[in-house]
Order: C-alpha cells, then structure tokens, then sequence
C-alpha cells in the first residue's frame, strides 16, 4: 500500500508533511534544518513538537500525543514514522531490524568501489560526534550498504541501504572510504566551509527516500517513497 490521499498544505505542520494517517501512525517528510526531537538548545521547533499541536487540532487541553519510533539527523531530510500510542510504538521499535530503509547521498569524488558494504564499530564522544573502530571493543557494530547511481567529474549519487540504525552512520561509514557527504562539516574535516549554513553548500546532501514495513496493527504491507532532491541532481549536473 502507499500513501492515501495527502493532507491540505494548510493543515500541515510547517517544515513536516504528512503522507499517510491512520488511527496508529502518522507518517510524513521531514525539511532539512529541523530537528526530529527536542534538544538541549531546541525544544520547541521539532517535528515531534509540531505533531503534538497537530493532534491536539488547537485544543489546549488536549493531552494527545505522538510517539517517536526513529529519528533523522537534524541537517538530514526525507521521512520519519511516529507512533500514536505507546503500544504500536514498541511494536515498530520490536520489528525495526525488519523496515527497510533507503536514503540518497551525494558524495565528495568518483568512488573506487562502485557497489557493497561498509561495517565498522562506532562510538560517540563527550562532544556528541562518532567515531569508527574495527574493534569489537569500542562501540556498536554498523553495515552500511551503497550502490553509485550516477557519477560527475566531483561528485557521485549514492542509492544507501540502511542495514543498521546508529546515530551519524552513514556520515561517518561515507567519510570512512574518502567520500563524504557534501554539506558535512561535521565528518569531512578537510572542506573547511562545506557544512550547512557555511554559503559553500547549502545543505546537508542526504536524504531518507524510502521506507518499507508491515503495518504493526493491520500487518498490511506499507511503502511510502518521496523524491530525490532537485538538489542533489543539480550537483551532478544531471
């Protein structure tokens, strides 16, 4: 099944447009720049903020609430998954080795490897940034998947299979082969400049295009797709 019929612009909570709602889910695509979830310098402009007022529909009595099944990287764009009650939640969260998810990247140069996977152990420091071992030891084990789509004379599109869910996994998996996302100041330390807010690039070239699972309540078979950002093809010059 795909999408039903789309919300009213009107309707949607700005920077998150909602694609699909039933009683159990909402599901929608995030804008880059926004946050999925509070932060300790941001609490009120977040997709999960936005969507609380959404289901309150202006009644500030309400106690309604969404629940957060995932999240993407505030500078990341494309679709996200709540939940409406805590119970299909956890159904999601009990499941989620079983959703398959496909995001876009653009990369810095022509990779060498033009398709497979990329696994390493990652870690997070005290400043909130990843770092990637082959030790067993330091971290969580990530597989990242990748296949080149299209390739320019700088940049290569990247079709990404997300095999694992750890935070900044594709960043830091990309950065790890020399080929990191553009826009990412945080993992490609030798673009001074590049990042988000910088002039250079003006966002962050990745994207959550699709996603696939079964419903947790009906067990219907869902796959919401959006497209590929204008942007990231103008990169290519395609």
């Amino acid at each position: 099944m795909t999408a039903k019929t789309r919300i009213p612009r009107k309707y949607q909570p700005k920077g998150f447009e909602i694609i699909f709602e039933d009683e159990h889910l909402i599901v929608g695509e995030k804008a880059p720049g926004l946050l999925s979830v509070g932060a300790l310098w941001e609490r009120q402009h977040t997709v999960h903020n936005l969507l609380n007022q959404y289901v309150r529909k202006g009644n500030s009595k309400s106690n309604k609430v969404v629940f957060v099944v995932h999240r993407l990287d505030q500078a990341t764009s494309g679709l996200l998954i709540f939940a409406k009650s805590e119970r299909v939640q956890q159904m999601l969260k009990d499941n989620w080795k079983e959703v398959a998810k496909t995001y876009y990247a653009v990369v810095h140069g022509r990779m060498e490897r033009k398709a497979g996977e990329i696994s390493s152990y990652l870690t997070e420091d005290e400043d909130y940034v990843m770092h990637s071992s082959m030790n067993s030891d330091q971290g969580k084990l990530a597989h990242t998947a990748f296949v080149v789509v299209k390739e320019s004379a700088r940049f290569s599109l990247l079709k990404i299979n997300l095999l694992t869910g750890r935070k900044n996994q594709i960043r830091v998996h990309l950065a790890d082969e020399g080929h990191p996302v553009v826009g990412d100041d945080k993992y490609n330390r030798s673009q001074s400049g590049a990042g988000p807010g910088h002039g250079k690039y003006p966002r962050l070239a990745l994207h959550s295009q699709a996603i696939a699972f079964a419903h947790p309540v009906t067990k219907e078979p869902l796959l919401f797709e959006t497209a590929i950002p204008e942007y990231f093809t103008k990169l290519l010059g395609v």
